[in-house]
């Protein structure tokens, strides 16, 4: 088994994590519950335990067998798991994990539902937008170019996509595939250029910033919490988040304490990405020595930010998409009605 792309999915993993931890707290060895959790599961993960288990029979540590997995285990959870087990906290370690994987899951599952709306809608009207090419388009075109009338530019552009679908299906299909391919080729080997521009369009670049935030504090909640240094947390978090100017201000932030100062003090020269009630919870924690509670906080307080200004994102979204829509739909439609009336005008005047 290729350890380095195994996956399993996000209830699995919360099972696992929350398996683990029941029966590290009740006293059973970490062997003895991979034995009991192989024998209910299936697939990826069957695999992935058994592999576990023979590292850690073999005399490996955890960490360092989860390390072999990286696409189940990322690199914040490897070393969370690395400082509890020098700590003796594993158990506890563990159902921590597994409640930040179930928030991230919350997290992530809200902002696809924000999503979904305009891509059913997209999707909707792309198979209008097909169908009328393929099916209505090419009945009346006939008609039309019979008749030889002087047709409109909206009409004629409808009338050269239909004959390019229906009479050149292949060239079409070929060139369609060719672009397919052209940009499949960008996106993959141009991904972090082409995500940036995405990530800093208007209306996204501020969606995009605020998810970051609310990973980054997260994430150093966890590591901060697990003992491991704040140098360090920010630079496991550093490859967490998407938006190049988050990723510049905590690879900052990670020079600024090591020069001496204060995480607070790169965040100020950061207020225009950085909400100052974080900068002020953030401060508060550094002068209580409750660095970690407060990541928390402004972690939670965060969350909530985002999920709302995805609702209304979303409220302001559908009715702007139905009216773009109809306005397409009903475009489409008027250019091919359009002449109709034009003829019936014409045989009706003789």
């Amino acid at each position: 088994m290729n350890t380095s792309n195994a996956s399993i999915s996000t209830d699995e993993k919360i099972s696992l994590f929350m398996s683990l931890s029941t029966m590290l707290a009740a006293g059973i060895t970490i062997i003895e519950a991979i034995d009991s959790l192989l024998e209910d599961s299936k697939g990826n993960l069957k695999k992935i335990l058994t592999i576990l288990k023979d590292d850690l029979s073999s005399g490996k540590r955890i960490n360092v067998s989860f390390a072999r997995f990286p696409r189940v285990f990322d690199k914040v959870t490897v070393s969370i798991i690395k400082a509890s087990e020098e700590a003796g906290t594993l158990d506890v370690t563990l159902k921590q994990i597994k409640d930040n994987i179930q928030k991230e899951a919350e997290f992530s599952n809200s902002v696809k539902s924000a999503l979904m709306y305009p891509f059913f809608i997209v999707v909707l009207f792309t198979g209008v937008f097909l169908m009328i090419l393929l099916f209505v388009v090419p009945k009346i075109s006939s008609v039309f170019l019979s008749l030889n009338m002087d047709l409109p530019w909206p009409t004629r552009a409808l009338i050269f996509l239909s004959d390019l679908m229906t009479k050149q299906t292949v060239p079409f299909i070929g060139v369609s595939s060719a672009i397919l391919a052209v940009f499949t080729f960008i996106y993959f080997t141009q991904k972090k250029i082409l995500t940036d521009f995405i990530y800093s369009l208007p209306g996204i670049s501020q969606m995009v910033i605020q998810i970051d935030l609310v990973r980054f504090t997260r994430s150093l909640a966890m590591l901060y919490g697990s003992g491991i240094t704040i140098t360090s947390a920010l630079e496991l978090s550093e490859g967490l988040v998407m938006n190049s100017q988050v990723e510049k201000m905590i690879n900052a932030g990670k020079m600024t304490i090591m020069s001496g100062r204060k995480l607070s003090d790169v965040l100020k020269m950061n207020k225009k990405i950085v909400p100052n009630i974080m900068i002020k919870i953030i401060e508060t924690g550094e002068k209580s020595g409750s660095l970690e509670e407060s990541f928390k906080e402004v972690s939670d307080y965060l969350d909530y930010q985002v999920t709302r200004s995805l609702k209304t994102l979303t409220a302001m979204i559908e009715p702007i998409m139905l009216v773009v829509v109809g306005g397409l739909v009903g475009g489409m439609m008027l250019s091919i009605i359009a002449p109709i009336y034009g003829l019936i005008s014409q045989v009706g005047a003789r």
